[in-house]
């Protein structure tokens, strides 16, 4: 499976490609940052995200797009800038029918490094081994959107096979309505 793994942001959104299987080694496909400037309009800034994304699209053509969770800081412009940026690489993917996940940040750092507290160097440290790299990437966006990568890939098993057990238990389970065109 080949996922692009996002860490959303305006000013620098990590980008990071993984190909892999659960319980095989992975391998690193390319790894990035697509940057704007701070000074950019908003509206500049978000076409911006959107050209970088489209790009690793075209370029690496995955198969799942996993994109950090957004979740609730103090700084409600840091946060609203990551959702924006968020959602522009949802659309992205979206558009071309490219399954979307989202994982939190703490669901990352747990499926990587062991700890859902892991600080961004135990996370540098453990993708780098992982994907066995010379060195961590730089910065620290690009390794966390290729622990996004990491993490999709090891989690997916599992959430297909509850998906699918939810799908059939619902499948199964006798209908309160009427068919339709047919009264009770």
């Amino acid at each position: 499976m080949r996922v692009l793994g996002v860490d959303p942001g305006l000013t620098r959104c990590g980008v990071g490609v993984v190909d892999g299987v659960a319980g095989r080694p992975l391998t690193m496909v390319g790894v990035g940052v697509v940057r704007t400037s701070p000074d950019a309009d908003l509206g500049r800034r978000l076409v911006a995200v959107e050209e970088g994304i489209e790009s690793w699209l075209d370029e690496y053509r995955p198969e799942r797009v996993a994109v950090e969770r957004v979740f609730s800081q103090h700084n409600v412009r840091t946060v609203m800038g990551t959702a924006q940026a968020s959602a522009v690489a949802m659309l992205c993917a979206a558009r071309r029918g490219i399954p979307v996940v989202l994982h939190t940040p703490s669901e990352v750092k747990a499926a990587v490094t062991g700890s859902g507290r892991a600080d961004k160097a135990q996370v540098g440290a453990m993708v780098t081994r992982l994907l066995r790299l010379a060195a961590p990437p730089r910065p620290a966006d690009a390794a966390d959107a290729l622990a996004l990568a990491i993490c999709h890939i090891w989690r997916s098993p599992a959430q297909n096979r509850l998906q699918e057990a939810v799908a059939r238990h619902r499948g199964a389970a006798p209908s309160a309505r009427p068919p339709k065109g047919r009264t009770a």
